[in-house]
């Protein structure tokens, strides 16, 4: 019989709260976190909001020689997992270490970093940069810090799929769980996206919002990005009771695709296929299933997408299926963006309330679904899905039992 998987701790650094708790008391109220930018001057870009994190002080979590290590999605990492292991009550072991897994999802990396060093070669035109750049930089240096920081020396490592990395590192981190790679797994993702670089280049793509982030909605006018970590404990079920913790829920399945089809529009068959496939590895049948956390960028092409790939999935079932997306309220963060989204899912999960689609406004025929419109609604249900479909074609899926 296969290992059951539970989450036992969560932690959260985002837009929308410092902890998982304020974290959910925002997404449960549809308090949308997007805001003007403060990381740059105003008139630096075409858009103007996005979903930072403010009243995050590093020297309450760090010392000051630390900080020199740690770029600000590390430091998100670093926080967001001590949370979690807070949060499911750890009492290591050396043993426990040494079968402990970390896998954390990064699109991004460092880019702070890097675009400050930039800024030192090419504006300033200085001839060095900081000797930590690279340690900084490096998509995996969230992974790393953790792994330090607890005293963790089992599997570590960060998957970088872009916008699904963290359902992605989520999923395998359950697969190590159940083929007995791992006891335990700290797992999710962390993004710090906001430098005037990197801004730049979405600016150049064109799929940001001028406004706000309206997912579902007719007039909707593209994402708006975030920021932030969340991290999860997963360890097997029968452990995890045996330990008297509380659990928040349970990964059921994991499933992936790739689309074949082109590196930022999306495609139906390959949303389908990674539904259906963590549908399969759960062995839950779709009339199980009573919510889905959607990717729901607020893209025209993403949304309407993914209402399509979600009808043909669950056909008639469709219709009494509840759908939402939080990054109405927490922004598109990125690598980090299927952790926080499956924390929202777990605790909507486990408080029998599942939270709005925020800023909506105009009912599309394109996305003919119940998307929970402005007001979360009290909801009993047993199976849930988070959605991450990335740029590239690179779908990841998870489905999530209530405890």
């Amino acid at each position: 019989m296969r290992q059951r998987v539970a989450v036992t701790g969560v932690g959260v650094i985002s837009a929308a709260g410092l902890s998982s708790g304020t974290f959910w008391e925002s997404v449960r109220a549809g308090r949308s976190a997007i805001a003007p930018l403060q990381c740059v001057e105003p008139g630096a870009l075409r858009f103007a909001h996005g979903a930072e994190v403010r009243g995050f002080d590093p020297l309450a979590h760090f010392e000051p020689k630390q900080i020199d290590f740690l770029d600000r999605f590390a430091q998100f990492a670093v926080v967001a997992a001590r949370e979690a292991v807070r949060d499911a009550g750890i009492a290591w072991t050396p043993e426990l270490r040494g079968r402990t897994a970390i896998v954390t999802g990064s699109c991004v990396g460092g880019q702070s970093s890097e675009d400050s060093e930039f800024v030192e070669l090419y504006k300033k035109n200085r001839p060095r940069v900081h000797p930590l750049t690279v340690a900084r930089v490096m998509a995996n240096a969230g992974a790393s810090h953790i792994s330090m920081d607890l005293g963790v020396t089992g599997p570590c490592f960060t998957v970088s799929t872009a916008c699904s990395s963290a359902n992605h590192a989520i999923g395998h981190a359950l697969w190590m769980l159940r083929s007995g790679v791992a006891d335990l797994a700290i797992t999710g993702g962390s993004e710090a996206p906001f430098s005037l670089g990197h801004l730049k280049a979405w600016e150049a793509m064109r799929v940001v919002s001028p406004d706000t982030c309206r997912p579902f909605s007719r007039d909707r006018k593209g994402m708006i990005l975030g920021e932030g970590a969340a991290m999860l404990v997963l360890e097997p079920l029968e452990r995890a009771r045996a330990r008297g913790v509380r659990i928040y829920g349970e990964v059921s399945g994991f499933g992936m695709s790739a689309d074949a089809h082109h590196l930022t529009q999306p495609a139906k068959d390959g949303a389908l296929r990674a539904m259906a496939a963590a549908l399969e590895d759960a062995g839950v049948p779709p009339e199980a299933v009573g919510y889905i956390n959607a990717h729901g960028t607020g893209t025209s092409a993403n949304d309407a997408t993914e209402c399509a790939a979600i009808r043909e999935v669950f056909g008639a079932h469709g219709d009494r299926l509840a759908v939402s997306s939080t990054k109405a309220i927490h922004g598109h963060a990125l690598g980090a963006a299927g952790a926080l989204e499956a924390v929202a899912t777990l605790l909507a999960l486990r408080d029998g309330f599942l939270p709005p689609t925020a800023n909506f406004s105009a009912a599309d025929p394109e996305c003919d679904l119940d998307v929970i419109p402005n007001q979360g609604r009290a909801a009993e249900v047993e199976y849930a899905l988070s959605n991450s479909f990335a740029f590239g074609g690179l779908n990841a899926v998870l489905v999530l039992r209530k405890a």
